[in-house]
């Protein structure tokens, strides 16, 4: 009773393994796409993104640092390099000068860390591919194995070649698909982490000049 227990849990485990093949290929193949489109859109953006350079972004300090007016200190901020997004979390602190210090402390922070969370949500598909990649193209890998080594033992060669060939193509996509993730990851991070960083340096010159007055 025992081994006919063994044997059906076997076989059913069997069945399932044979038939996550189809859904793992599909997967593959979706994240091909998704890490392809995604290498497309890091070009595009490495090709069209025009970061503020650092010495752009200390005479912007001083500019705002020695502004007289709200006004002043908006139109400085609008004729600077940033990105739209960097002049509309800074101009919405400006345009709050009439709050209290901790207060306007408090609501450029929050700003700070909505645009954060936007930026990493940015990254968020090709760093779950990153891991999810290698592991399909391994489960990609160990499936066809089963029927290729039962194929070999009856002597079927053609079989065993077929199971071997998904088995090398689904490992080769799997972790080509996480390469590329990573390498769109790794360069967006950069580009964002130094955006966040030149805006909240504009951000603290610009609290500490509102709190002057």
């Amino acid at each position: 009773m025992i081994i006919q227990g063994t044997e059906t849990l076997t076989s059913l485990i069997h069945i399932i393994s044979e038939s996550l093949l189809t859904p793992v290929v599909v997967l593959i193949v979706i994240s091909i796409v998704i890490v392809i489109l995604s290498f497309g859109g890091l070009i595009n953006e490495f090709i069209s993104r025009k970061a503020i350079s650092s010495a752009e972004l200390e005479e912007l300090v001083r500019k705002v640092s020695l502004s007289g007016n709200v006004s002043q200190m908006i139109g400085e901020i609008k004729d600077s390099n940033l990105f739209e997004y960097q002049k509309d979390v800074l101009i919405r602190i400006a345009n709050n000068h009439d709050i209290g210090s901790e207060a306007r402390k408090a609501l450029a922070s929050d700003l700070i860390s909505a645009e954060e969370t936007k930026l990493i949500k940015k990254t968020n598909k090709t760093d779950i591919l990153v891991r999810v990649g290698p592991i399909l193209g391994l489960l990609g890998t160990l499936i066809p194995l089963g029927p290729g080594l039962a194929a070999l033992g009856t002597g079927d060669i053609s079989t065993l070649a077929q199971s071997l060939t998904i088995a090398f193509d689904t490992t080769v996509t799997g972790l080509s698909v996480g390469a590329l993730a990573y390498l769109v990851s790794k360069f967006k991070k950069q580009w964002y982490e130094s955006e966040l960083i030149n805006l909240e340096t504009v951000a603290e010159a610009e609290l500490e000049t509102l709190n002057k007055w």
